[in-house]
Order: structure tokens, then C-alpha cells, then sequence
């Protein structure tokens, strides 16, 4: 009955729709798929007035931006005519691609400012535009692009070439990026920066091959003959490299070559090497930390390696450390609230309380993991406030009745979910606090619980807690629950985190359904809770989806010791990979979550274990404090090791 009386209100939501409406929409967009001109010339004829007419409009328009003689015109008319449409600031943006490449300036010059949404190949063209019309600032905005260890499109090439040709960049430049580069083993990049370099002074590329195959090796031969820079560099790189296998294989290594390097190139080495093993939970991180600030040119640790020496000194104890190292973050990276909470954690350590108090007061405000530790240490109530604002149903209404609302649940109807989502983003860009709550309500009646949870997270002062944390299937749930004694709330705050609800799912990796499940570990949990010649295709059914990621979360709890804290890591990264983050000391839960090398592991962990503690508010449960939560995590020592595979897929 709900899904009936969800697809319902869709259709009524979405305008009118029929069966071959629909069918001839699919047919269009996949004429435009395979560039069939004339089919989708026909089908465009047949959706005149439909809510999806402005996609039949841009998929006739788009194939002849290719076109350099396209009239502008068109363009400009598409332009106006869907300009509440993000198919009007998509088709803008391919085409000033191609006026870029085409170099069409002037028009490019006329049309850019007007673009919502950008990327880092427009805002090159918008360089070359410049530079074309002898502007300046061009060079000084242009020159921060440089220092980018990734690959960048070819159109930021030629800004590049005249920064270089003005001398605005210089060949320390290159050499700054050339490592940053090899830093992020980006070795393909490394050899496209190596051609800014003068013939004599770059980057044998033969050598930086044998150095990323096989470091040790490339050490061993060429080692003893580091006469210039270049083969220097390739030298750290390799040690780098080293570091794969332990860091502190290659430091042991280091004496053996150390002489050839100035001091400079010493704390370079060094700072790599701490910030390597810091990565790594390696306790010698922090006095190789300390070594290269020792040196007589010390080097200038990025935020990224403050961040990391900063953990390295939670896991020590170390709250001096801890304080100065985060105040020697940039301004702005000291404002996250990641290190605004630690920050003040350092002030308290220090008997500092005041100052810790106003830091914590402002971040007490803010609903997320940093807020709720920051409320607990002020002795405020923990949780969710009340639910401070409702729509009505004249603001629903409202909303429905928006074109861009209408076409995103025609496009959820039709199971186009990037487009809907496109759609629905573009619409509520701009809404107030009470707009975004009706909209989240008209998702979540529909049962879009992604966008729902999407829209209502982005209110500022006006919430509404239950649409932020939904709890869909909760009947079907509770069930479940019961059979596992699981924790309702953190069940459903590591489901919203794994999918936000969306039951057909399907991440990049191959996981699947509400829970995430990759195959091997649905195939593994079919087997254990009996189900008879499982099919692979059942994981995205919401009741098996739940019995299958219910039980498996309950094996991962077991094997850690009934704590969540480490049964999140272990059900995002793997169990042996929980166990192997803790320390040889009992850790505090907030310290071993904020320590957890994966990046996307350790924000995982952080929201599902704040997640929990807003749904043991909103589903009425006993509220237990986020630390409580969070617990003390038992030492590598003091507790049996894990098993490879105990029974684990």
C-alpha cells in the first residue's frame, strides 16, 4: 500500500504522465545516447508540453555545439527559455568548452560570467581568455593553480606556458610541484612538470621508472652517485617508495646515502618520512617529526601533515604538542571543527578552561560529532533539540508545484536518479530554512529519503530532526533487531550513512541495499541465517538487505568486543583493520576515531556514532552520552588478537 500510494503521488506530483509518455522519453534519451539525430528529432515532437520538454530541447541542441558554426543564437534562446532548468547552466558550460578551445573569446568573455557552476577546464579557458586580452591579474590568479599534484586539462597547459615565459613562474615552481607530485606517487604527472625543466636539469625518466618498480633495488645501484638535484629527488622518491613495506625500513636506509644531502633536503626527507608513518600509526612519527624540525632549514609542514603530526600527539598524550602543532595551522584550517574541538581539549589539558570554553560554546551549536563532544564537555544536555519547525501543507503545496520539483519526481518515476538528483539540487539552491523543510517533506512522502535527509540537513536556524534522520522500514527493522539485540539507534545511523535509504543502491565497489552488502559477505550471511540457493539479486530487497547486514554487523560487534565504535571501522574497513588501529594502551573512543588512517573510515566512523545519538533522540530512546559511546578502546595487548577470517568473508 505504500509503495502504491508512493508511486501515486509521484505521478500526481510530476504532471500528467502516461505510460507512453514514459516509454517515449526513455526512447529519446536513448536516441541521444547513441546519436541518433533523426529519432530524436521525432521523439522531442511527441513530449511538446510535457514536464520533461526542456531535456528533449537540450538533446536536440547538444550534438551541435560540436558544430563550430552553431548559431549562438539557439543557444542563447535555450539559454533564456530553461534558465530555471540546471540543463541551462550544463549546456552553457559545454559550450563555453568549446568556445574555448575554439577560441572564441569574445563570446566566451560575454557568456562566462553568467555560469552558476564551474571546474578547474573552464576557469583555465577563463585564464587563456584573459591573458588574450592582456589582463594582469590574470598571472596572479593563475599562478595557485600551479601547485596542484594532480593531472589538469590541457587547457590550463597554455596559461601555464605564458606564466612561465613572464617569469611569474620560476624553476623552484616546478620543482615545488614536481614533489608534491611524487609525494602523491602521481609518477605520470611528475613526467609531464618534468618538461618545464631545462634539458640538463630534469628528471631522468628512466631512472624514476626503476625507482617506482623497485625502490630498494634502484637504491641499491644508484645510491652511492647522487651528484645532482634531479637525481636526488629521484632518490627521496624511492625512499618514499620504501616506506610501502615500513617506515622504518627506509629510514635504516637513510644513513647509507645521508651525506650526499644538504640540510634542507634532510628535513624534506624527514617531515616526508614522520608524515608517513603518522599515516601508519607508527609511534616513531613524532621524533621524526621533531628531527626535521631540528634541522637548521627546517621545512614548512602543509595543513595535511599538521593534521596528521597533530593525531600522532592525541595517540602520545601529548596536549603541548597538540596545541602547538594546531596553531600552526593555517587560519582557516584552524577553524574546522575538527580542530577547534581538540584545540580546546589541549587548552582544558593545560588547565586552561576558560579559553577552552569559548571555543566549545560556539561549536556546542553545531550538530555533528564536534558539536555533541563539545556539549558534553560543557555539561549540556546531549542530543537533538526539539523539532523547531514544521511545513504546512500550504508550504508543501507550494513547493510540488515548482517545475523543478516536478520534473526531479518525474525523473525519480522513471529510476533516472542522477538526473532527478540533479534536478533536485538545482531547485533548492537557493530556498530558505522553511522552504527546505517542505521540500524535504514532499521527498520523504514520496520516498526519496536521500533527498529528503539532503534538503533537510541544509537549514541553518529552523530544523526538523526527524526528516534530517529518518527512520523508514522500521517495523521491518525492529524485528530484525530484536533477533540480533542490536542498538536501534546505531543500526539506523550506520544505514543512513552506508545508503541515506536508498534501497537499490549500488556503490562503485559492487556493495548493495540499504546495508551496503558486497557480495561475497551476503553470500556468507545467507549461509548462516539459513537461506536456501541465495540469489545475488535478493541483496537489494529491503527485509533480506536488513537480515543479512543486521547479522553480520552483529558478527563484527562480537569480534570487537561489543564495542560500536569499533565495529563501525570494522564493518566500513574490515575487522582486521579495526583491530590493527588500536594502540598498545587503552585509547579513548574520540582519539582512536579521529586517528583511523582510511580518511573515508575515519569521517564514517564519526558520523554513524553521531548519527546514533540524534536517532536515540528522535526514536525516543534512553539517552546515553556520545563518549559513553565512543568508550575506552581496549589495548593491542589487552585484549586477544583477532583472527585472520574468523569466519568473515
Amino acid at each position: 500500500m505504500k509503495k502504491l500510494f508512493a508511486g501515486l503521488w509521484l505521478a500526481v506530483c510530476a504532471g500528467t504522465l502516461t505510460a507512453g509518455q514514459d516509454d517515449d522519453f526513455l526512447a529519446l534519451r536513448q536516441a541521444f545516447q547513441a546519436g541518433n539525430s533523426v529519432r530524436v528529432a521525432t521523439y522531442a515532437q511527441r513530449l511538446k508540453g510535457h514536464v520533461l520538454e526542456p531535456y528533449a530541447a537540450y538533446y536536440q541542441l547538444r550534438p551541435q555545439l560540436e558544430n563550430p558554426l552553431v548559431d549562438p543564437g539557439a543557444i542563447k534562446t535555450f539559454l533564456e527559455r530553461y534558465k530555471d532548468t540546471p540543463l541551462s547552466d550544463r549546456l552553457k558550460a559545454e559550450w563555453l568548452k568549446t568556445l574555448g578551445k575554439t577560441q572564441q573569446w569574445a563570446l566566451f568573455a560575454e557568456e562566462y560570467p553568467g555560469l552558476t557552476s564551474t571546474d578547474m577546464e573552464l576557469t583555465c579557458y577563463s585564464l587563456q581568455q584573459r591573458l588574450a586580452a592582456y589582463d594582469a591579474s590574470a598571472h596572479t590568479q593563475g599562478r595557485p593553480l600551479w601547485f596542484n599534484p594532480r593531472d589538469l586539462p590541457e587547457s590550463c597547459t597554455p596559461v601555464f606556458e605564458a606564466l612561465v615565459d613572464n617569469g611569474v613562474l620560476t624553476i623552484d615552481d616546478v620543482w615545488a610541484r614536481l614533489r608534491l607530485a611524487l609525494e602523491a606517487g602521481n609518477v605520470s604527472v611528475a613526467k609531464r612538470i618534468n618538461l618545464y625543466l631545462p634539458e640538463d636539469q630534469g628528471l631522468n625518466e628512466r631512472k624514476l621508472a626503476a625507482a617506482t618498480d623497485n625502490p630498494l633495488r634502484y637504491l641499491e645501484t644508484h645510491g652511492k652517485n647522487l651528484k645532482t638535484r634531479a637525481d636526488r629527488e629521484v632518490a627521496i622518491f624511492a625512499l618514499l617508495r620504501l616506506t610501502r613495506s615500513g617506515p622504518d625500513q627506509a629510514y635504516a636506509y637513510w644513513p647509507r646515502i645521508r651525506e650526499q644531502f644538504d640540510e634542507a633536503e634532510h628535513a624534506y626527507f624527514m617531515a616526508q618520512l614522520a608524515d608517513q608513518a603518522a599515516r601508519r600509526l607508527n609511534p616513531r612519527a613524532l621524533s621524526w617529526f621533531m628531527e626535521s624540525a631540528s634541522s637548521s632549514t627546517p621545512v614548512a609542514l602543509s595543513d595535511a601533515q599538521l593534521g596528521w603530526k597533530t593525531r600522532a600527539a592525541l595517540r602520545a598524550g601529548d596536549w603541548d604538542l597538540v596545541l602547538d602543532t594546531i596553531e600552526a595551522m593555517s587560519t582557516q584550517e584552524q577553524q574546522a571543527g575538527v580542530w577547534r574541538y581538540w584545540k580546546a581539549r589541549a587548552l582544558k589539558a593545560k588547565g586552561r578552561t576558560p579559553e577552552a570554553n569559548e571555543i566549545l560554546a560556539p561549536l556546542s551549536n553545531e550538530h555533528n560529532f564536534y558539536g555533541q563532544l563539545a556539549e558534553e564537555d560543557l555539561g549540556l544536555t546531549i542530543g537533538a533539540p526539539a523539532e523547531s519547525y514544521k511545513a504546512t501543507r500550504q508550504e508543501m503545496a507550494a513547493v510540488e508545484r515548482l517545475p523543478g520539483i516536478r520534473r526531479a519526481l518525474a525523473l525519480y518515476r522513471l529510476n533516472l536518479r542522477t538526473e532527478a538528483a540533479r534536478e533536485w539540487t538545482w531547485v533548492i539552491r537557493n530556498f530558505d530554512d522553511r522552504r527546505l523543510l517542505a521540500a524535504a517533506e514532499v521527498a520523504s512522502r514520496n520516498g526519496i529519503y536521500d533527498r529528503a535527509i539532503y534538503t533537510a540537513d541544509r537549514t541553518v536556524e529552523y530544523h526538523d530532526f526527524s526528516l534530517r534522520f529518518l527512520a523508514p522500514h522500521r517495523d521491518t527493522l525492529r524485528n530484525i533487531l530484536k533477533q540480533q539485540e542490536l542498538d536501534e539507534a546505531w543500526v539506523y545511523g550506520l544505514i543512513r550513512q552506508e545508503s541515506r535509504f536508498v534501497s537499490d543502491a549500488r556503490s562503485s565497489a559492487g556493495a548493495m541495499g540499504l546495508m551496503q552488502l558486497m557480495p561475497a559477505t551476503a553470500k556468507w550471511a545467507s549461509k548462516k541465517v539459513g537461506i536456501r540457493k541465495f540469489q545475488a539479486a535478493r541483496v537489494t530487497e529491503v527485509n533480506t538487505n536488513l537480515m543479512l547486514g543486521t547479522y553480520y554487523l552483529k558478527h563484527v560487534l562480537t569480534l570487537s568486543g561489543d564495542q560500536p565504535l569499533l565495529a563501525s571501522a570494522a564493518y566500513n574497513a574490515g575487522p582486521s583493520r579495526a583491530w590493527q588501529w588500536r594502540d598498545e594502551k587503552p585509547l579513548e573512543g574520540a582519539i582512536y576515531a579521529e586517528t583511523i588512517p582510511f580518511s573515508e573510515t575515519r569521517d564514517y566512523v564519526k558520523k554513524v556514532m553521531s548519527n546514533s545519538m540524534y536517532y536515540a533522540r528522535t526514536l525516543g530512546h534512553q539517552i546515553t552520552a556520545l563518549k559513553n559511546r565512543l568508550g575506552i578502546v581496549a589495548s593491542r595487548s589487552g585484549v586477544e588478537k583477532l583472527a585472520e577470517g574468523e569466519n568473515t568473508p
